[in-house]
């Protein structure tokens, strides 16, 4: 419903140390060139704590709140395209992150890598379970 192609999920797992991530990937709809851009979603949940991504990110994080959860919104300039908001569960973080499959040559304005994605993190929000 949030515009991601459930057929296009792909599982991922990233185990670093003491730190382990598990997740999926989904593909956003269909591009049509100079019309439609086309987002990607990664959704990845850790055992990292909200204050340790703070501490990890804070250069580029800002502290918010998604439906009354801790969170974190992370732009980064260096990081083209591309957005996320880390929730803060029982079990550690969920990390919601876009892309933007841009649909014309050149570079997309930072004010679009965003936009939509805060109104999709609220709703998948209500399926975190903890």
């Amino acid at each position: 419903d949030l515009g991601y192609d459930a057929g296009s999920k792909e599982l991922e797992d990233m185990p670093m140390g003491s730190y382990t991530f598990l997740g999926c990937g989904y593909e956003g709809t269909v591009s049509i060139p100079g019309v439609l851009a086309r987002f990607d979603l990664n959704v990845l949940s850790g055992n990292v704590t909200l204050d340790e991504e703070l501490r990890k990110n804070g250069h580029i994080a800002t502290s918010t709140t998604i439906n009354g959860r801790r969170a974190l919104f992370e732009l980064d300039p260096n990081n083209s395209d591309t957005c996320r908001y880390v929730l803060e569960t029982r079990f550690g973080v969920v990390i919601f992150s876009r892309l933007y499959q841009k649909d014309h040559p050149g570079p997309v304005p930072q004010s679009e890598w965003c936009v939509g994605l805060e109104n999709s993190v609220s709703t998948l929000e209500r399926f975190i379970r903890d």
